[in-house]
């Protein structure tokens, strides 16, 4: 395949079995998006496949909490990511539920007009303030907000920028006519759970999520995603994880900040940029890395730990905030 792919050939999803094409059919149903990229790209890694699907269904999709308000903190995190790819895909998801006026405003930058809607995006871009739900939907908004820093992260790290064809998402017509596309399926009900006899891998909960499918969700992914700390030197993931572990989940990786060398540290500069500054990972990175032993599993596995780690910082600051367990 090509199209949005930039370093990885997934397989044609038509030709897809086993779990992976089950994911797919999921994926179709529930979200409403044929052969979805965000999910595609992953396909190399049935562990990451089924965990990431699971986290982003069990929060975003399932659930009691408002839809219009889970899009709302995703495309909060979207933007402080500069993911202008997930942010476009939440905007016409914005559209589904009918929120037009508010779906055109989040992609313009500017403040929702309703007190509730502003907080929420506003949380989304910097989660280190109080929440702004009740606190027996944390588990949907808190795994959205998780879901969104991961998926963000493969996103710009794997795919280019553009979410249709053509670039055509950048008017505003073809948005709001994808939006009604997806407007039964985004209003219609999605049983919880239904997504977690997929999952490939086993992982705790953490406590504060307890044992519902959110939780269970997360847990795979931590599992599957920090495997891809085998494809480093011990010295090389201890330096990426002290350096998210200095980071406060919000600003950007200066441009001047020192990287590990292309040349002589290449998954170390990957791993980490996955992190910190996925929107900046280039041809030549992911080069200097892959070898003709690394397949695609190799490397969706490698930028996963990169952006897992970006994942439980994020986690550890939204523990801080409220003090634990959450």
């Amino acid at each position: 395949m090509t199209g949005p792919f930039l370093y990885t050939s997934p397989q044609s999803p038509a030709s897809a079995t086993g779990v992976v094409a089950d994911v797919y059919a999921q994926v179709s149903a529930d979200f409403g998006v044929k052969d979805a990229p965000t999910f595609v790209a992953l396909s190399a890694s049935p562990s990451l496949l089924t965990s990431t699907w699971a986290l982003m269904r069990e929060s975003l999709l399932a659930g009691r909490a408002s839809r219009t308000g889970k899009e709302l903190v995703a495309a909060g995190v979207s933007l402080a990511n500069r993911c202008p790819f997930c942010v476009t895909a939440h905007a016409v998801l914005l559209h589904a539920t009918g929120d037009h006026r508010l779906a055109e405003g989040v992609l313009r930058g500017e403040e929702p007009e309703a007190p509730g809607d502003r907080a929420l995006l506003a949380w989304g871009r910097d989660m280190r303030g109080p929440w702004p739900f009740p606190a027996d939907e944390a588990p949907e908004y808190v795994g959205t907000t998780l879901a969104s820093h991961f998926i963000n992260r493969i996103v710009s790290s794997l795919l280019s920028e553009r979410m249709l064809p053509g670039g055509a998402e950048r008017y505003r017509l073809v948005r709001r006519t994808a939006g009604r596309s997806l407007a039964g399926t985004v209003r219609r009900e999605v049983r919880p759970g239904a997504s977690l006899p997929l999952l490939r891998a086993d992982g705790e909960a953490p406590a504060w999520m307890d044992d519902g499918p959110v939780g269970t969700a997360y847990g795979a992914l931590l599992t599957a995603a920090r495997a891809g700390e085998e494809l480093l030197s011990e010295e090389d993931a201890a330096s990426v994880r002290a350096s998210v572990a200095g980071w406060d989940g919000v600003t950007p990786l200066p441009l001047r900040a020192e990287l590990p060398s292309r040349a002589q540290r290449p998954g170390a500069r990957l791993a980490l940029l996955a992190a910190r500054a996925p929107y900046r990972v280039t041809a030549e990175d992911v080069a200097a890395w892959r070898t003709p032993a690394s397949t695609d599993h190799c490397l969706v596995h490698l930028v996963a730990f990169g952006a897992i780690c970006a994942v439980e910082r994020v986690e550890a600051i939204l523990r801080m905030t409220v003090g634990e367990p959450i």
